[in-house]
């Protein structure tokens, strides 16, 4: 197995840290201050998931995390007006467009490109002709692939769900090679490779060492871990199990 990058970096996605605080509507835990835990702890950027409806990341949260951030802010977000004129006007370091359906507990898959390409392609120019790069968080399917280049998007963050909901040897390694797939083909096309969904402290590293992956995006595993030895150690745990050494 191929060695990880030593560029790669980690995001760390606080969004479970609002979850906690908007289950009594109250001011605590502040996500906030587990960004600034986070990198303290080691974190190369901060990712959080504004929803439409609201359920955890609040409109307040962005914003300071705009002013307070000292790695990169990522802001994952629905491809929708909305989402676009807040983006435009809070200017996080990059946006990860995602699906969204209200019903669902988190982000069931990755987002159809090919299926809304005019409009996506629309959002695409509106945001980077921003300065604002925009990633699609997409399945390692070869045409939504095909079709994130077309939309001039600079990156792809890979779906990882069905590799970590994986059972037995044989159906983990079928989608770790179909997640390596979808990376050469999108660097062979010029773009960068992040990933993320489902990953733990425990099958981290065979996605780290995928050739020409940038970043790695996870939140509920470090928040999970946090809770009982604190997020800085978390977080500095998480990056010794992308090199192995945990």
């Amino acid at each position: 197995m191929q060695s990880p990058s030593p560029l790669l970096t980690l995001g760390v996605n606080i969004d479970h840290v609002a979850t906690i605080r908007q289950a009594r509507r109250t001011v605590e835990p502040d996500p906030v201050t587990a960004a600034a835990l986070a990198e303290l702890g080691g974190a190369d950027g901060i990712t959080v998931h504004l929803r439409e409806d609201r359920r955890h990341i609040q409109d307040r949260d962005v914003k300071i995390l705009r002013q307070t951030v000292q790695t990169h802010l990522n802001l994952e977000m629905a491809p929708t007006e909305e989402m676009v004129a807040i983006a435009l006007e809070i200017q996080p370091d990059y946006v990860t467009l995602v699906p969204e359906k209200r019903e669902e507990v988190t982000t069931e898959g990755g987002i159809d490109i090919v299926g809304n390409f005019a409009r996506f392609k629309e959002v695409v120019d509106q945001l980077q002709g921003a300065n604002i790069p925009v990633s699609w968080f997409i399945d390692a399917e070869p045409d939504q692939i095909e079709a994130s280049y077309k939309t001039g998007a600079k990156f792809i963050e890979l779906h990882t769900g069905k590799y970590a909901e994986a059972k037995g040897e044989d159906e983990l390694q079928y989608e770790l090679d179909y997640l390596k797939q979808g990376a050469k083909q999108a660097i062979a096309l010029g773009l960068r490779v992040n990933a993320g969904h489902g990953l733990t402290y425990r099958n981290v590293y065979p996605l780290a060492c995928i050739e020409g992956m940038e970043e790695l995006n996870i939140g509920h595993t470090i928040i999970s871990r946090a809770v009982l030895v604190g997020l800085e150690r978390a977080v500095r745990e998480m990056k010794l199990a992308m090199r192995g050494q945990l």
